[in-house]
């Protein structure tokens, strides 16, 4: 289900990169990526790498005020 309104908010043609960070922003974003560093077949180091974009209120709201 989140594929289909990712694949549709990048397809949109009207959709702006100021559009497209507010949303970011708002929904937030994880993005992973794997480094291996291997030689002659055998591998040495092995980095699982994982950054989580979103605005900082929605990892940390405020508290009510009172």
């Amino acid at each position: 289900m989140k594929d289909t309104r990712v694949s549709t908010l990048l397809e949109d043609a009207d959709a702006t990169l100021l559009e497209l960070v507010d949303h970011v922003l708002n929904q937030g974003v994880v993005v992973t990526g794997d480094v291996m560093l291997s030689i002659a077949g055998v591998d040495l180091i092995y980095v699982r790498l994982s950054a989580l974009l979103c605005a900082a209120d929605r990892l940390f709201p405020s508290e009510r005020k009172r």
